[in-house]
C-alpha cells in the first residue's frame, strides 16, 4: 500500500520492477508513465519473428497489454486485465521499434477500459481495448510470495 493521500496519482515502479517478462526478457523500455497515459517501446529482435518474418502477433498483443498495464495502475490502484481485443493493421519486422501508447478512456466503479496503439516508422500495426478490473491489493499476492513469508 502507498502513503500517497487519497486520488494523487503514484507511479507503480514496484509493478514495474517486478515485471521481469517484460523487462528483462523482452526488452520493453516504458518511456512515459503518468495517471492514464503510458508509452512502452520494443525492438523486435531476430528471434522475435514467425515463419513469415514478420514480428510475432502474440509479442506484439504483449506489449500493448503491458501499456496497459502501466497506464491502469498506480501504487494504491491495482487494475488487471479482465478481457481484451486487438486488430492488426499491418506487420512489423526485426529492426523495428515498437511503440504503443496507451490512454485509460473510462473508470466506471471497478472496470477500466484502456486502449493502445502500436506504431512503428510505417504507421499503426494494431489497435488494443483492454478491460480492466480494479482488485483489493491482498488478491496480487502470489502463492510464491505467500510461501516464502511463513518459511
Amino acid at each position: 500500500m502507498s502513503d500517497a493521500p487519497a486520488n494523487t496519482y503514484a507511479r507503480p515502479d514496484s509493478m514495474l520492477r517486478d515485471d521481469r517478462a517484460s523487462t528483462e526478457l523482452l526488452g520493453m523500455d516504458v518511456v512515459e508513465m503518468s495517471e492514464g497515459h503510458a508509452v512502452v517501446t520494443m525492438k523486435v529482435r531476430d528471434d522475435m519473428v514467425n515463419g513469415h518474418l514478420i514480428v510475432h502477433g502474440g509479442l506484439v498483443f504483449t506489449l500493448a497489454d503491458t501499456a496497459f498495464a502501466m497506464a491502469c495502475n498506480s501504487e494504491s490502484t491495482h487494475v488487471v486485465s479482465s478481457g481484451a481485443d486487438i486488430t492488426y493493421f499491418s506487420p512489423g519486422h526485426a529492426g523495428d521499434l515498437l511503440t504503443a501508447t496507451a490512454a485509460v478512456r473510462s473508470q466506471r466503479g471497478r472496470s477500466v477500459i484502456c486502449d493502445v496503439e502500436v506504431r512503428n516508422d510505417g504507421g499503426i500495426l494494431a489497435e488494443y481495448r483492454g478491460h480492466g478490473r480494479i482488485v483489493r491489493p491482498e488478491h496480487m499476492t502470489s502463492k510464491r510470495t505467500t510461501t516464502e513469508q511463513t518459511s
